[in-house]
């Protein structure tokens, strides 16, 4: 006969004995039917608490002993610049202060040499051939660098190529023998709640293995455009830097990159770069020495709660289309501004930060489908990616009021002209209507605006005129509409704002 017993200490045990709960065997009905019902229910032991997806294992000796001589240390040696000290002041024969500054720049003319310093970070070998992947803010400036294996064996190590962005780095020794290598793990089966491994150098004290789960995904740490990254409280610290973390399997599911530490220690807050992502830039440094992204071509931002409802989307979801490169493989695809890409290729976009993450890790050249919202209803649009160029320039804007203008919604607006595109130092093929000033606490202001921007439509319309600003904000007032969608211009980079009119 089975017997259940529910208590509660914190109170039972502050009553009199006699007055406590008792026991009581349940009836036969009753036990066999709470019997069949854990049976029936996966993963639900007889004592009635749910059983762990996986339980934690009760060492990481076996796991720590296999991947440890794969892990290894980076030693890389920078060269500081040589000071350049002013010239000795000149002054009269004899002086008491002659002496003094000679002294002094003597001294310092022999301290201002270039000197040599060195960083402590981890890395870890994916080919017995010698191929080694590390951050690449622990080779960055580097003249020399060394990789330090686990048996204490040093070799040099020459970069096969770097990538900023998402700050990876890839090596390559040249060793007598085949090296020991890791595999690349899946980052998206990853679930928070995981344990994990991390194996690292840090604080230079060598090989040091540390064990916790998946805190947190997706982290957006702004650090670059394409921040997704693991969260662990793992202990990481100083000298992590390029380490692997790794699931219970051995797999690299993530390189160690970053800490949240007020004080520069541990606080249970380590952030590593998913493999998911880690594999694809590093087969790319490996294959042409540089990273070789997939190209859109379009300028984007977030769709908030007040946008969404003026696109009558529903919830904000997905990337708005703010502007289409001129240049850029959108063009002439049929992508228009003020559209909300749903979906790329067939994954979602559930946020904006997500777009330009997924474009970058598709083939240049492939050909996908957008699903993109549009005056209603979803359509799909074609396009052809493109590359990524390495570097897009803005130009600055300068405000200059302008007599001439008019004043709306706590703007001063006025028409563009040659003049005020010298001014402004605007583009010759800009367009719209100029904002010169902007009064605080103002609707404008409330929507962001501010002078030198350029005011192209209000969705849907276009707007070339103070006067036809005007008749579109009374339009939307006689339509009894709170707010209306600009998209503006600012430094050449087109956006989408909600501006309130009421």
């Amino acid at each position: 006969m089975q017997t259940l017993i529910f208590s509660n200490p914190s109170r039972t045990d502050a009553l009199p004995r006699r007055d406590r709960p008792r026991s009581r065997p349940l009836g036969k009905r009753t036990a066999a039917a709470l019997l069949a019902f854990c049976l029936a229910v996966p993963g639900l032991p007889l004592g009635g608490a749910p059983a762990a997806a996986r339980s934690a294992p009760q060492s990481f000796a076996d796991l720590a002993e296999r991947l440890l001589p794969a892990v290894v240390n980076i030693s890389a040696t920078q060269v500081s610049k040589k000071r350049r000290l002013p010239e000795m002041p000149q002054f009269p024969p004899g002086s008491p202060f002659e002496e003094f500054f000679k002294d002094f720049f003597d001294r310092n003319q022999r301290d201002s040499r270039p000197r040599k310093s060195n960083s402590l970070g981890s890395g870890f070998i994916i080919d017995p051939s010698g191929y080694v992947v590390t951050n690449n803010h622990v080779i960055e400036d580097a003249e020399e660098i060394t990789v330090i294996l686990h048996d204490d064996t040093n070799l040099k190590a020459k970069i096969v190529g770097r990538d900023k962005r998402t700050d990876l780095a890839l090596l390559k020794v040249e060793s007598e023998k085949p090296l020991p290598a890791l595999k690349w793990g899946n980052s998206t089966q990853v679930r928070v709640g995981d344990w994990v491994l991390a194996i690292g150098n840090p604080f230079g004290l060598g090989g040091t293995v540390t064990a916790g789960i998946i805190s947190a995904s997706k982290r957006d740490i702004n650090s670059g455009p394409y921040d997704s990254y693991l969260q662990t409280d793992a202990s990481i610290n100083r000298g992590n830097s390029g380490g692997p973390m790794f699931n219970l399997e051995g797999d690299v599911i993530g390189v160690n990159t970053a800490i949240y530490s007020p004080s520069g220690g541990s606080i249970g807050i380590g952030f590593a770069i998913p493999s998911s992502q880690a594999k694809v830039v590093i087969d790319q440094l490996r294959n042409f020495g540089r990273t070789r992204r997939g190209w859109l071509g379009v300028r984007i931002q977030t769709v908030t709660k007040e946008i969404a409802e003026s696109l009558e989307l529903g919830k904000p979801r997905g990337a708005l289309v703010a502007s289409i490169d001129e240049n850029g493989p959108a063009k002439g695809s049929g992508l228009k501004a003020r559209d909300v890409i749903l979906s790329f290729d067939g994954r979602p976009v559930s946020e904006m930060r997500d777009l330009p993450r997924l474009v970058a890790e598709t083939p240049i050249d492939a050909k996908v489908t957008l699903n993109v919202w549009r005056n209603g209803k979803q359509i799909d649009i074609s396009v052809k990616l493109g590359e990524l160029p390495e570097d897009i320039k803005t130009a600055k804007v300068t405000g200059i009021e302008d007599k001439s203008a008019v004043e709306m919604l706590g703007m001063t607006l006025t028409k563009l002209n040659d003049e005020l595109r010298r001014r402004y130092k605007l583009d010759t093929r800009a367009r719209g209507v100029l904002v010169i000033d902007v009064k605080e606490g103002s609707a404008g202001k409330k929507g962001g605006l501010q002078a030198g921007d350029l005011i192209v439509e209000v969705a849907p319309d276009q707007v070339r005129t103070p006067k036809e600003f005007k008749e579109r904000i009374t339009k939307a007032r006689k339509a009894k509409r709170k707010t209306v969608l600009l998209l503006t211009e600012r430094k050449k980079v087109r956006q989408f704002i909600v501006l309130p009119v009421t």
